[in-house]
């Protein structure tokens, strides 16, 4: 079983409970505006590794890693589903926290078995759900979000731990009301451990840049501390009334 790899990283922080060696899977069917990573979204590039190989890269930090894990993310690594499950189940057997990183966008009920050989193999699934309205899913990602509720909803009704994250794009994902319902979605499932707000960054703006790739939204200024933290208020804590009032961003910076 081969897989294509984009690149590790040894000692990640942000990618799942303690300390984790991740791993970046090419490969991905979105093409989200705010992306920092476009040089993951062709499967055929990468580099070809093994599943032993890979165990072998994770043995040399196992040390560092025994309270914490692997996160395999990319790219959106259900591009590779069979090589995911391989791995996992190798990780398993060794005694590693294993964790996901995905959009599930790739997600079907015609796949559902596979799915199953995913989650007996996976600790935790980082979800991100990048739009809770459809039309501005498409409009953020250039795919609708149907199949990314139904991931959801298969996670929530097989009981599979996750931690929804949801990028804050200033004027794409800040509005209000898409936030409380985002919230109000979140309530609907059963497995969920964890809700983060991610604020949108332009650390990617120098990679488009070296690819010769216009960056989609050059000139966008990451979302303010007020607009994080109604966020935060929102959607991690589940506070929220007729009170809040969605301000039109563009209309906020006049």
């Amino acid at each position: 079983m081969l897989g294509r790899i984009h690149s590790f990283e040894s000692f990640g922080t942000v990618d799942g409970p303690g300390i984790r060696f991740v791993i970046f899977l090419q490969g991905c069917p979105l093409r989200c505006l705010y992306c920092h990573n476009p040089d993951t979204w062709a499967y055929e590039e990468g580099t070809e590794y093994s599943v032993e190989e890979v165990v072998s890269e994770v043995r040399k930090y196992k040390s560092y890693i025994k309270k914490g894990g692997v996160t395999i993310s990319g790219g959106d690594p259900l591009v590779q589903l069979n090589f995911v499950i391989a791995l996992f189940s190798a990780l398993k057997e060794e005694g590693v926290h294993t964790c996901l990183d995905t959009s599930g966008y790739l997600y079907s009920n015609m796949t559902q078995a596979s799915y199953k050989r995913l989650l007996k193999v996976t600790d935790l699934i980082l979800l991100d759900i990048k739009h809770i309205d459809n039309e501005k899913h498409k409009e953020l990602t250039g795919q609708p979000n149907k199949p990314v509720m139904a991931f959801a909803e298969f996670l929530s009704d097989n009981k599979q731990p996750m931690w929804i994250r949801h990028v804050l794009v200033p004027g794409y994902s800040d509005d209000t009301n898409d936030l409380i319902n985002l919230r109000k979605y979140i309530d609907t499932l059963q497995s969920v451990e964890k809700v983060e707000i991610l604020p949108y960054h332009t650390m990617g703006v120098d990679k488009y840049k070296r690819l010769n790739m216009t960056y989609p939204l050059e000139g966008l200024p990451e979302p303010t501390a007020d607009s994080v933290a109604l966020a935060n208020r929102i959607v991690v804590e589940g506070e929220y009334s007729s009170e809040n009032i969605a301000v039109p961003y563009r209309e906020a910076l006049s």
